[in-house]
């Protein structure tokens, strides 16, 4: 990877006499300026309202041996990348609103001669309308196998403008695996890998779209880097037929627990879902949800969240004379206290959870279902699929 810097902009090359004719002439004896080897093609030269978040392009007769500058109006040097292949430097941060910028390609010519080309450009001013980017995790938070990366704009990105954001998405994992981005709205895209996460992977994920154009004025605002540890596999998967849940630790079994599902009015879901978030204590109200005389207000104890529309984890000691044999529960997975305070203190936000062979079958977008879509489903999600 070469080092640093450069600009987008048009550049002419300077004029030096003919080795082999004398003065520099041809045979007309009419001055011959000589061949440039190198130029800015973009941004043009002394152009003005640039994008923050421009790339500079250029042209080399021999890209391998070819350095580009990128300098700001004060002196400080621009950091980036350069992709000799297709010739761009590539800023790692947007520039700076307002600013003047040069840019300077060096390269060599056949003969070992060298070539130079210097071009300036402005940076527009700061846009008015700017779309706040976030990331749903924290920095150095540790989460489960089946945690997607989930992040979400301020604003709906037209569809036009999704594969540009995408394309400039990133994520690095420790070790490496495949994975893709996945648009489940407008304003929010999630990124898992094709199999649940490794154990203690290292991930860091960049969304650089500060000074991006996204249609109509807007601009992103500022760009994101987060950086995320996989915890230890912790595995869950519940069988209605047995009325048990399996529970595997880095792939061998740990605990076996008897639950109650959803009566058949109200049945749980059947499909891969994730933990959510988790409540040591909390209180349900449905009195307002079921028919009158069917909703109930209760305190619950260890409730970890598996669905938007109400399916938990959670102890429940008043069925437990039916788990393991009947299900009684309103959609949740019941389990009894000492069951609930076990899974409470062992489950990490992302750890999955797949139950099987109940009635009803889980919805795509009611919670974290990343997982519940075959991997070449997923994958038509992304802008670039």
């Amino acid at each position: 990877m070469a080092g640093c810097v450069v600009a987008l902009v048009l550049v002419s090359a300077g004029c030096s006499g003919d080795d082999k004719t004398p003065g520099g002439r041809d045979g007309s004896g009419a001055p011959q300026a000589d061949k440039s080897t190198v130029a800015v093609t973009a941004p043009a030269a002394e152009a003005t309202d640039v994008a923050a978040s421009t790339d500079v392009t250029y042209t080399s007769e021999d890209p391998a041996n070819t350095s580009v500058e990128l300098k700001a109006a004060d002196g400080e040097a621009v950091q980036g990348t350069i992709d000799k292949d297709v010739k761009v430097f590539r800023p790692l941060q947007a520039l700076t609103w307002g600013m003047k910028y040069t840019v300077t390609v060096t390269g060599t010519a056949s003969g070992d001669k060298s070539g130079t080309a210097t071009s300036s450009f402005t940076v527009m001013k700061k846009p008015a309308k700017q779309v706040r980017v976030m990331s749903f995790l924290g920095d150095d938070q540790t989460v489960g196998v089946g945690m997607p990366l989930i992040v979400r704009f301020g604003r709906d990105i037209p569809e036009d403008y999704r594969a540009d954001v995408e394309r400039r998405m990133t994520v690095t994992a420790t070790p490496a695996q495949e994975g893709t981005w996945h648009w489940t709205s407008p304003t929010e895209v999630h990124y898992r890998p094709k199999e649940f996460w490794e154990p203690r992977t290292e991930i860091s994920y960049r969304v650089p779209l500060a000074g991006v154009p996204l249609d109509d004025g807007w601009y992103g605002r500022s760009d994101l880097t987060v950086n995320v540890t996989i915890g230890r596999s912790f595995v869950m998967t519940v069988d209605n037929k047995t009325k048990q849940m399996t529970v595997k630790q880095d792939g061998e079994v740990v605990k076996t627990i008897p639950v109650s599902l959803g009566q058949k009015k109200y049945p749980s879901s059947s499909g891969t879902m994730v933990v959510i978030e988790k409540k040591r204590k909390t209180v349900f109200d449905t009195l307002d949800e079921f028919p009158e005389g069917e909703g109930y207000r209760v305190n619950i104890d260890y409730a970890q969240r598996l669905t938007w529309s109400g399916q938990f984890i959670h102890a429940a000691p008043w069925s437990d004379g039916e788990q393991g044999r009947r299900n009684v529960s309103h959609g949740c997975v019941n389990v009894s206290m000492a069951m609930g305070k076990w899974l409470f203190e062992q489950t990490l936000m992302g750890d999955p959870i797949t139950v099987s062979g109940t009635e009803d079958k889980l919805d795509n977008g009611n919670g974290w279902t990343d997982w519940n879509m075959s991997w070449d489903d997923y994958r038509k999600g992304s802008a670039l699929s």
